[in-house]
């Protein structure tokens, strides 16, 4: 037997790759940054900037979201959290930003026992229409046919159905679960699905009918699903492979899916090499927080943080920084790479030579643990 076991082959693991383990190349041609083209498409809309703001009610409101559409980004509202709940929650972020760390989990807990309210739904969505902006808004498959077909009725522009881990087969024990294709089909808007991190689960949903593509599974700072559950895969190589399986799918039918990296950016350069890897666009949750015109006062928390059961989420405290113009088009007071996101982009691109988010998806992307350390002592000393 024990010979038996020493015979038998070592079990190898493929290696994934996150932000800081990659870098991209610069190859033959460079251009002005004026001649670089940051929109992207989703179904038949065109958007300025490839920056959505994610489902989280510290970083999205109707405020919030007016703000964004004229930025030329896109907000997601998640019909789900404090504006599908109730009226005016402003007290309600002031509750929540002074709560004490350890009381925060629970306090989540109790403050998203109200019930949603499609009355709720249908104000917030109002307020950001009259207002003249584009929305998106989120909702779990469960409760996707009821709040996004109100919102929708509403003047919703995107639909996102959205959830820890997103299938196209989904097994209930009550019998109840989300004809996805279905509700791709039906809809009058372009819908967005997640979230996912490999090739065959993301082709299964842009078979189903999906305009997009959510990858990534726990990486986001206010996130902890990868430690309660265990789950994930680090955010280029998910962004790769979903890519791969876009770029497949396309080749096949004829039909483009677009690709957003959710999660786990911190600075301009991750955003950079979301995009080279294969992404049409990023959705940021704490780095637009970080926003003057963000509602959560400083702080941001993840969708599931207020799990009856099982809060898989916490409360941090990003602070404020500056107004959502500086962090998105500067000028930027700070060097690292947290202001003027939309103008490094830009000049990433100039650099390496892409005109467009997509030709930037050939960019050379190399492995290189090394690049944020390499020569930089004494910027390791000054954080220590």
């Amino acid at each position: 037997m024990l010979e038996t076991l020493l015979e038998t082959p070592t079990i190898s693991l493929p290696y994934s790759y996150g932000f800081d383990d990659v870098a991209l190349v610069p190859h033959l041609e460079t251009l002005d940054p004026e001649l670089c083209d940051l929109s992207w498409s989703l179904g038949d809309q065109t958007f300025d900037l490839p920056i959505l703001g994610a489902a989280m009610d510290g970083v999205v409101d109707p405020r919030f979201a007016v703000e964004l559409h004229r930025q030329g980004g896109l907000a997601v509202l998640n019909l789900e959290g404090l504006h599908g709940r109730y009226d005016e929650p402003i007290a309600i972020y002031r509750q929540i930003s002074a709560a004490a760390p350890e009381d925060a989990p629970t306090l989540l807990q109790q403050l998203y026992e109200s019930p949603i309210g499609e009355r709720h739904v249908r104000r917030s969505v109002r307020a950001v229409k009259e207002a003249g902006a584009r929305l998106a808004v989120s909702a779990t498959p469960l409760n996707a046919e009821w709040l996004l077909g109100a919102a929708i009725e509403e003047g919703a522009d995107v639909a996102v159905v959205q959830s820890t881990v997103t299938s196209s087969q989904h097994q209930s024990v009550s019998g109840k679960s989300l004809d996805l294709a279905a509700f791709c089909r039906q809809s009058p808007v372009p819908v967005i699905v997640g979230n996912t991190v490999a090739a065959e689960p993301a082709m299964a949903l842009m078979e189903a009918g999906a305009a997009a593509v959510l990858v990534g599974v726990g990486p986001g700072a206010e996130c902890t699903s990868r430690e309660v559950l265990g789950i994930g895969m680090p955010q280029i190589s998910a962004t790769l492979e979903v890519g791969a399986a876009r770029d497949a799918y396309q080749a096949a039918t004829g039909r483009r899916v677009a690709i957003i990296t959710d999660g786990g950016m911190r600075t301009s350069g991750d955003m950079v090499k979301a995009l080279a890897a294969g992404a049409d666009a990023v959705m940021l949750g704490a780095p637009l927080a970080q926003a003057r015109e963000a509602p959560g006062l400083g702080f941001n928390w993840g969708m599931a943080s207020f799990h009856g059961t099982l809060p898989r989420g916490t409360r941090i405290n990003v602070g404020t920084t500056g107004s959502l113009t500086q962090i998105l088009y500067g000028p930027a007071t700070v060097n690292t790479g947290t202001q003027n996101l939309a103008g490094a982009i830009r000049t990433a691109m100039a650099v390496l030579g892409a005109r467009t988010v997509r030709d930037l998806h050939r960019v050379r992307m190399i492995h290189a643990p090394a690049i944020k350390t390499e020569g930089k002592m004494h910027q390791l000393r000054g954080k220590l």
